[in-house]
């Protein structure tokens, strides 16, 4: 196999994307279990529970699903004005400048978690900036892995894996393409689910968001040191 196809076929990107992958289980235990009912990381949850507060629905803060929405909708807008100028070229500054804003972000996040009362989710000013900048940052990171363009590969959300999970199965007729990479993604995120939902119990918001910002830069830089990280983004 030529030089070119090797890197083209490497598993290094899936690799980085299931890391990613396993972070927004991380970001989806701080967002469930210490910003209460919102969601930073799968926006559709959010829209729902809007639907709810607005149907007059107990229990639901349609001013955190806004902030969500809307901090969300930035940064998938900063995450394609920054992959634009890459457009074509290798991906690696890309990546890392991505990644590096995105560490920055839950970092910042983890300074906002200081101080911060699980239990009562207070401050409100710290619960708010925890909602807009993990929203934020979910945000640039979907933007980014959809330019990518790696089937069965969001990083965030698992419905259409597991509708082509069982529907591409043997059991359906198919023939199970990417049946590895799907179920690693879900193994990932509910893995990284888990993980954070334990150190939040144990250690509140600081910790797992300092994690999740550690693992995201250190991953991406462990690809960027790769040789694949050299190709031309392509679908594979």
């Amino acid at each position: 196999m030529p030089n070119d196809a090797k890197v083209a076929a490497s598993p290094a990107l899936p690799i980085l994307l299931m890391v990613l992958s396993a972070v927004t289980g991380l970001i989806d235990a701080v967002s469930i279990l210490g910003m209460g009912r919102v969601f930073t990381a799968n926006m559709t949850g959010n829209i729902v529970f809007l639907g709810f507060a607005v149907g007059g629905a107990a229990g639901f803060e349609p001013l955190r699903y806004i902030a969500a929405l809307a901090a969300f909708l930035l940064g998938a807008l900063l995450g394609g004005r920054l992959g634009r100028p890459f457009n074509g070229g290798p991906r690696r500054s890309w990546l890392m400048w991505s990644a590096g804003l995105e560490t920055a972000l839950f970092w910042a996040a983890a300074a906002a978690a200081h101080g911060y009362d699980l239990e009562a989710q207070q401050p409100t000013t710290s619960l708010y900036a925890l909602i807009i900048l993990t929203a934020v940052a979910m945000g640039l990171r979907n933007a980014t892995v959809r330019q990518l363009k790696v089937p069965d590969m969001t990083t965030t959300v698992l419905t259409l894996t597991l509708t082509g999970l069982a529907a591409d199965s043997h059991l359906a007729g198919g023939n199970n393409p990417n049946w590895r990479r799907r179920a690693g993604s879900i193994l990932a995120v509910f893995v990284g689910a888990c993980i954070g939902a334990a150190l939040i119990v144990r250690t509140g918001l600081f910790v797992p968001l300092v994690l999740t910002g550690a693992t995201v830069l250190l991953a991406t830089l462990a690809y960027v040191l790769h040789p694949a990280s050299a190709a031309v983004p392509r679908t594979t």
